[in-house]
């Protein structure tokens, strides 16, 4: 299975690693609807890593469970943390002045999704698109 990490440092770096993500889902024969999904729900995250953590890293894998395949992206931040998760995922709370979609829409996105964050150490977010997903 193809595995790739990619440093997020600068806004510069998120072209190539959306161009990243979409080559991973095209080698599995994911559709454009669910590329589209798992862009989108990427895009959104490492621009939250840059914007809150001042970047990061993101490991990308191809992974199978029993019949399907899929890509998970793991988003790795050594940032502030996010101190009230639960409130983090709700819909319209945003401690920045966008109107993104926010965790929870990038959560709709996407088949799996997981939170960890720990205040003053940063946060991981994880999050897969199966091939035939959704």
């Amino acid at each position: 299975m193809s595995k790739d990490t990619m440093q997020i440092v600068r806004e510069q770096d998120v072209v190539p690693f959306r161009n990243r993500v979409r080559e991973f889902s095209t080698k599995i024969g994911m559709s454009l609807v669910n590329q589209t999904k798992l862009i989108t729900a990427a895009s959104e995250l490492v621009r939250n890593m840059l914007k809150y953590a001042g970047g990061g890293k993101v490991l990308l894998e191809i992974i199978s469970k029993n019949t399907q395949t899929g890509v998970r992206l793991t988003f790795t931040d050594e940032g502030p943390g996010i101190a009230d998760v639960q409130q983090a995922m709700r819909d319209g709370f945003s401690t920045g002045k966008s109107l993104g979609l926010g965790l929870p829409g990038t959560k709709r996105l996407v088949n799996e999704f997981d939170i960890k964050s720990i205040v003053g150490e940063g946060t991981t977010v994880t999050i897969i698109h199966w091939k035939n997903g959704r």
